[in-house]
């Protein structure tokens, strides 16, 4: 154990933490900040805290080698979902994502992996192609489409998809001004049901072991991988998320796949 790499994961307990936590936990020794502490960790690495007040924030960090933040408001596990209020959003995703990678640089992390999300670029679907390519309907599928990278440009429709541009353009700060790396992980459609559903799922759909890997290969990188943006999704036939960047950089290789109807 004292030769394994301490990941720091906070939001353990959310459905993200929880498909990560067994790829996580079989390679690393892994720790927990949450709110109300995780089922499994023994006490020494079950730390009690909120992203949003930093000095609850300092035990936890103390000999991180790696943070993985998906403590956050506005996602799945969030009874309000990407509707939620603005206050409980700043608190979090803002303030948070700053106490997080401030507390990381004084503590001598070497790398913080931000939880980003496909909310940054939602604004897609509500034009064509992809209109077509997240339908529910038996509609025919286009021949050919643009793909959106991690350069393409932002289209959030809620403030959730905002403050996850902000914290990936924080990150990009303290990539370039100290000795952190960050990089972001655009999550795509992950739920408790390993399996694409009817609608945006056969799109957007990310695998639980695809996950599991990129999130390991984000973690195993060289250090002068100082900042990146990857998008997490399987490669599904609707797919237009892309996943290439994250297949060139860091050797990812997708296993799974949405086909082109629920029924493939």
């Amino acid at each position: 154990m004292a030769n394994k790499r301490k990941v720091l994961i906070t939001g353990l307990s959310g459905i993200v933490g929880t498909v990560m936590r067994p790829a996580l936990e079989e390679r690393y020794e892994i720790s927990s900040l949450s709110r109300r502490g995780v089922h499994g960790l023994p006490p020494e690495r079950n730390f009690i805290g909120n992203v949003s007040d930093m000095e609850s924030l300092w035990p936890a960090f103390d000999g991180v080698d790696t943070v993985v933040n998906l403590g956050a408001s506005g996602g799945q596990s969030d009874p309000d979902g990407m509707d939620g209020s603005w206050d409980t959003m700043l608190q979090s995703n803002i303030i948070g994502c700053y106490n997080v990678l401030e507390v990381a640089r004084q503590s001598r992390v070497s790398r913080v992996i931000l939880a980003s999300s496909g909310a940054t670029a939602n604004g897609y679907e509500w034009e064509e192609p992809y209109k077509t390519l997240v339908s529910r309907e038996d509609v025919p599928m286009p021949d050919s489409w643009e793909m959106v990278t991690e350069t393409s440009e932002p289209k959030p429709i809620h403030i959730y998809g905002v403050t996850k541009l902000f914290g990936e353009d924080l990150g990009r700060l303290y990539a370039i001004t100290t000795d952190l790396s960050v990089i972001n992980l655009r999550i795509s459609n992950t739920t408790p049901v390993d399996a694409p559903q009817p609608g945006r799922s056969m799109a957007n759909w990310q695998s639980h072991r695809d996950l599991q890997q990129l999130t390991v290969k984000i973690i195993e990188a060289p250090a002068d991988l100082k900042f990146d943006i990857f998008w997490a999704t399987s490669d599904n036939k609707r797919k237009f998320r892309d996943n290439t960047h994250a297949k060139e950089v860091l050797g990812y290789a997708p296993q799974d796949g949405a086909g082109w109807t629920p029924a493939e």
